[in-house]
């Protein structure tokens, strides 16, 4: 039962009980208010009843509370409310503290002063024979965006540029990533442009504020609120059909916005509600302190081309790393495990581990053809996409903990990535 239903206290009480009341409902202007003093803010002072006043907010103050909750909640900066209770016929007590539980954020940022701040920092991406969006990294024209925009841009890459105050640039491809879905490409001729801040994508939480921005259906600067409805999914896209791609079991078509030359399966995507459309892909997913902390990629589908509430973002953190080696490499350095795995068919979820390469990191590790990874990092196998999707977003020679079912025995090993040779 919830802490503010009424609960019922037995009989004697006329027309139903009074929780908050006790047995007997309150007298008009019997609401009092506690005053700290000057002197003591830790006294709790009786102060007398306002005669006839009426206690409740009428309806415009209840509205301007609501907004100030909105964007309270918004900013992510308070971690709690300080509550007075409106009933008891009692002194209110305020509680104090010399080490309080939470601090009023010194600079609340609404969602306008979030997409105010950011705009000039995401940029229209056209092409032949489609467009997206991309990222602002350097004030000399480093951009991040999706692959597939820049496939879709048309045959040599040719692309233009077009910033939030309507300027517009050419731009060439600095280095791709099939592998990712991820590509930098560079505005010539340009200088002094917004950067974005980049956030830190692991600190995410479900149910964090996000903002969209992009460029949905050709309209530029666009801007849709939501928040981060899920965590960790593991989406396999390419041109099955050259239309539809599927999301793991149970969460129907998936679409990409422009049609890649092949299938990719991205791990750790960013889940969000905030509309994304055709045009998005390439785009920032940011927080409420007006961080990227996600590409914008995907989104689901009901069959159709538009949205339907489901969008996808490839995690920031991943897209720094491969960024980062594209503008100094031209290339990406990609771990593997050294395992080719199919989806479980039995009743414990998992990879099964159809064949382990000699040599392999996995092999060194001591996994077995038989194996039922159940577990990768901190991560829950729901089949072979997963194993895929995780090791893609590994770095060369890091070490990840890989749990695994071996002769009904549940096991784990720790092993160290190498790098993928021969792409």
């Amino acid at each position: 039962m919830n802490a503010n239903e009424p609960r019922e206290h037995g009989e004697g009480n006329v027309g139903g009980s009074w929780t908050q009341f006790g047995s007997k409902p309150p007298v008009a202007g019997g609401f009092q208010h506690a005053v700290p003093t000057p002197s003591d803010d830790t006294t709790i002072m009786q102060v007398p009843a306002v005669p006839k006043q009426q206690s409740r907010f009428t309806t415009g103050q209840k509205a301007i509370a609501g907004l100030a909750l909105a964007a309270t909640a918004l900013i992510g900066g308070v971690a709690g409310a300080a509550t007075v209770s409106a009933f008891g016929g009692g002194t209110t007590t305020v509680a104090s503290s010399p080490s309080p539980t939470f601090k009023q954020a010194s600079n609340p940022l609404t969602v306008a002063d979030v997409a105010q701040n950011v705009q000039p920092s995401v940029v229209m991406i056209q092409g032949r024979t489609g467009e997206g969006s991309g990222v602002v990294l350097s004030e000399d024209g480093l951009i991040l965006t999706n692959n597939h925009v820049v496939v879709g841009a048309g045959q040599g890459g040719s692309m233009t540029v077009k910033f939030s105050d309507g300027k517009t640039a050419k731009a060439s491809v600095v280095g791709t990533d099939p592998t990712t879905d991820l590509a930098v490409i560079r505005a010539e001729g340009v200088s002094g442009l917004t950067k974005a801040a980049l956030g830190d994508s692991d600190a995410l939480r479900v149910g964090d504020a996000v903002l969209a921005i992009g460029s949905p259906l050709g309209l530029d600067g666009s801007v849709t609120a939501g928040i981060v409805s899920a965590l960790d999914r593991t989406l396999t896209v390419g041109n099955e059909d050259q239309n539809q791609q599927q999301l793991p079991p149970g969460w129907g078509n998936l679409r990409e916005q422009s049609q890649p030359s092949s299938t990719t399966t991205i791990g750790g995507a960013i889940q969000t509600d905030a509309a994304i459309n055709p045009g998005n892909s390439g785009g920032a997913l940011v927080n409420a302190a007006g961080e990227v902390i996600g590409i914008n990629t995907a989104i689901a589908t009901g069959g159709g081309t538009g949205n339907i509430g489901v969008g996808f973002a490839i995690p920031i953190n991943t897209a720094k790393q491969v960024s980062q080696q594209l503008i100094d490499n031209g290339k990406v350095s990609h771990a593997y495990l050294g395992v080719s795995v199919t989806d479980a068919s039995g009743d414990v979820p998992g990879a099964l581990v159809r064949q382990v390469q000699e040599g392999s990191p996995a092999a060194k590790a001591g996994l077995k053809n038989g194996d039922l990874i159940t577990k990768i990092g901190e991560t829950a196998v729901d089949g072979g996409d997963t194993v895929v999707g995780q090791v893609r977003g590994f770095k060369v020679g890091q070490q990840v903990k890989i749990t695994y079912m071996r002769d009904g025995k549940t096991q784990e090993v720790t092993v160290t990535l190498a790098e993928k040779t021969g792409e």
